[in-house]
């Protein structure tokens, strides 16, 4: 398993050690002891799984502290555009997106820390997501961020006519009017 810094901090990309043979391949997708060994002393408590068509765009969703959420994303199916914001006041990179692409074939992970809003789009037919959380859902604190704010300028590479957006979804803040208690 490797880890991989982005210029957002604590931002990670995580490559499994995948092996193959003729029945197939197998990886280990989490470790408790590599994360350790990364500096990275957290305890998962909750996953998420969700199944969506092409189009269909979900976020930027995050939860405000002190339920915060760090989170473990992976693709079991299919091909997303991953995408998160950072709202952490006095980072370097506040205000600012990262995306990258996550798929069944390269098994590419994404650890985002508390503080980031996150959301996909999915780019193939369907798309299987499973992420680990190390804070319980709270939906009173749960909080958005409109995903077209020209501010953030997402391009969530899915044609504007083919967007997939739920009504809670649609009516988020721009980033600008959101709620943050974040800090870095």
């Amino acid at each position: 398993m490797a880890f991989f810094k982005t210029e957002f901090p604590g931002l990670l990309i995580i490559e499994p050690t995948v092996f193959t043979d003729s029945r197939g391949y197998f990886f280990e997708s989490y470790n408790e002891n590599n994360f350790k060994a990364e500096g990275i002393d957290i305890r998962f408590v909750q996953d998420n799984q969700s199944k969506s068509s092409y189009g269909v765009i979900r976020g930027l969703h995050y939860q405000l502290a002190p339920y915060a959420q760090t989170k473990l994303i992976r693709v079991l199916s299919g091909v997303i555009l991953d995408v998160v914001v950072d709202l952490r006041k006095g980072s370097s990179t506040f205000g600012k997106s990262f995306s990258l692409e996550l798929s069944a074939q390269n098994n590419k992970q994404l650890f985002i820390p508390k503080g980031f809003a996150h959301g996909f789009s999915v780019l193939s037919d369907t798309a299987e997501v499973l992420y680990k959380c190390d804070t319980f859902y709270n939906k009173a604190s749960e909080a958005g961020i409109a995903y077209n704010d020209k501010e953030l300028d997402i391009n969530w590479q899915i044609p504007a006519h083919q967007a997939i957006i739920s009504d809670k979804d649609k009516i988020n803040p721009l980033f600008k009017d959101c709620k943050n208690n974040f800090s870095f």
